[in-house]
């Protein structure tokens, strides 16, 4: 494609069942904001949407077992998370919510396209019913032995003991998790999108098209297509959703799937009225997904095939899919509560947003898992952001402050090695945008800490401290090219540093 007029940049949807861990931070949102700020810093028109996914039965489970409505969870969650998210400068243009009425009518609106359309199959077949709750059982409200190794508290979807997958049909003595009573098998119709037939233009669109795309997306999206996709059920019988919005479909909601990414759509009409649509429209704009490995199937097959059977929106550009991070070399898991939590880390670490950005960057799981430690994170806030970053910065200003009572020097006379110095920043510039552009953020916040090490060893060779005594014309030259290298470390470290960059312009009063 031809350089875009804007771009759209999206960033998956948290579940609103519970706050935000490091794991989420490192595999989306910390690389989506980087990526973001550096459209900005080169004044592109880009927006960037966020927000809470809040259907969906986890919710309603929780919800049950507080003894609390579904709205009642997603609404305490939904705070936390969008709090969280702008006290760690997270920089959205919206971060809304999947439960607002403007999601219910674009999500409703979008499926009644499809299905006038004829771009869907009606299914009937038989679920599991309790008689006594009067409702349908999703998968995780069925409860029985597993068929493999006997736990008897495993769910219709997943044994948790043995990990097997299951279906609710599986189960050994079933009974429903919300009254205790064995379910009875009743026929229920459900619409379905036929994936199988959006086959060979997703081969062609993906794996002949994208051969850009990162080696672990691109790899996921054949093997599912390789291995040949299926119909996807896009209702359910649930009583918490978006309600399906066709005659004799009472009972039913839009399957927590298809609404979700539906999400970017309504956030960007919420955020821009009378404009949403040339971002989403225009073959000029460029959609970019952020989002972890557990969501490319959604993002790269499922919601594309969406956007195609709708027929009017752009398909996204790219996926930029983080692997996962793990915690002290075992995986994070929410309800083990075996995490770093985002909202618990900006109360204990007050000011330090920018050390955790800057840690989840230089570790982000770009080509495969990698690990979170406390001690890497107290090694590279001391011998990196302190050592390199702080102790140039640091010198710079205050040998400008001694010799030159704070007022940026002139550059007299320039030495070779001055001119060399000098030349490598546009050099190092170059390079971090192309790395920047290519979604390789480690590799660019590499780059962009070089800038420092580069002050620090001018600093170091040409030591003006020494020279003070005898030649002030060259203590000048030194002091204002040091001062330029820091000048342009706060253009550089502004998409991952925001915080410190702020700090350091108003250090350099510029």
């Amino acid at each position: 494609m031809n350089k875009p007029k804007r771009y759209l940049v999206t960033s998956a949807l948290p579940y609103a069942n519970g706050p935000i861990h490091i794991g989420h931070l490192a595999g989306v949102y910390v690389p989506a904001d980087i990526y973001v700020r550096y459209l900005r810093s080169k004044g592109e028109d880009v927006v960037f949407i966020g927000g809470s996914d809040e259907h969906g039965v986890p919710i309603t489970i929780k919800a049950r077992k507080e003894g609390v409505k579904p709205q009642d969870i997603v609404d305490k969650y939904h705070s936390i998370i969008k709090k969280s998210f702008e006290d760690f400068g997270i920089s959205f243009d919206i971060y809304s919510r999947t439960t607002s009425k403007i999601h219910y009518k674009t999500a409703s609106d979008f499926f009644k396209k499809l299905y006038d359309n004829n771009k869907f199959i009606e299914k009937t077949s038989e679920q599991y019913y309790d008689e006594e709750a009067h409702q349908f059982l999703a998968d995780r409200y069925i409860v029985g032995d597993c068929p493999h190794c006997g736990n008897g508290g495993a769910y219709g979807d997943q044994c948790e003991k043995c990990g097997s997958t299951l279906s609710p049909m599986e189960l050994k003595n079933p009974h429903s998790a919300i009254s205790g009573s064995k379910p009875t098998l009743r026929e229920t119709s459900h619409w379905y999108l036929p994936l199988n037939e959006y086959e060979n233009f997703l081969k062609e669109w993906i794996l002949e098209n994208h051969k850009e795309w990162k080696a672990n997306v691109y790899g996921q999206c054949k093997s599912w297509l390789d291995l040949g996709l299926q119909p996807r059920a896009v209702s359910r019988d649930l009583d918490w959703g978006v309600p399906i919005p066709v005659e004799g479909a009472q009972g039913k909601v839009l399957y927590v799937w298809f609404d979700a990414p539906i999400g970017y759509i309504s956030n960007t009409i919420e955020l821009l009225p009378n404009d949403w649509e040339k971002y989403w429209k225009d073959e000029d704009s460029k959609l970019v997904h952020f989002i972890g490995k557990d969501n490319i199937v959604f993002h790269c097959i499922v919601f594309p095939s969406m956007l195609k059977a709708h027929g009017e929106y752009i398909l996204p550009d790219n996926v930029p899919a983080n692997e996962f991070l793990n915690l002290e070399g075992d995986k994070l898991s929410t309800s083990r509560n075996w995490a770093v939590w985002l909202h618990e880390y900006l109360e204990e670490f007050q000011g330090k947003e920018d050390v955790l950005r800057y840690v989840l960057c230089a570790n982000a799981p770009e080509t495969k898992d990698n690990d979170f430690t406390w001690k890497d994170f107290q090694t590279r806030n001391n011998s990196e952001l302190v050592a390199v970053l702080g102790n140039f910065v640091n010198r710079a200003l205050v040998l400008t402050a001694k010799y030159f009572d704070n007022k940026v020097p002139e550059i007299k006379t320039k030495t070779d090695y001055d001119n060399e110095v000098i030349s490598e920043i546009p050099k190092i510039k170059q390079s971090i945008e192309e790395s920047l552009a290519t979604y390789r953020f480690r590799e660019a916040l590499k780059e962009t800490m070089s800038l420092a090490r580069l002050g620090n060893k001018y600093l170091a060779d040409t030591e003006p401290w020494k020279l003070a005594a005898t030649d002030m014309e060259r203590v000048s030259t030194i002091l204002a090219i040091s001062l330029q290298i820091c000048a342009n470390i706060t253009i550089a470290i502004e998409p991952f540093m925001p915080f410190t960059a702020q700090k350091l312009r108003k250090m350099l009063n510029i």
